[in-house]
């Protein structure tokens, strides 16, 4: 398991990666997006691979009315 600090910084490079086409004024977005990402490692998914797919999977499911 990777350091908190490791940790963060994963999660922010997903975060950006993943909302890079997202405005940064659309914080319900990615907020619904960081959720889904708190919620892959809780169910111990570390990886990259693993963290990007949580994060593009919460991008594809936001309601159209969020964005």
């Amino acid at each position: 398991m990777p350091s908190d600090a490791e940790l963060a910084a994963l999660l922010r490079a997903v975060l950006d990666e993943v909302c890079v086409n997202v405005p940064s004024s659309d914080v319900v977005t990615r907020r619904r997006i960081a959720a889904k990402l708190r919620e892959a490692l809780r169910a111990d998914r570390y990886s990259l691979d693993e963290l990007k797919q949580a994060g593009r999977d919460a991008l594809v499911s936001v309601p159209t009315m969020w964005r």
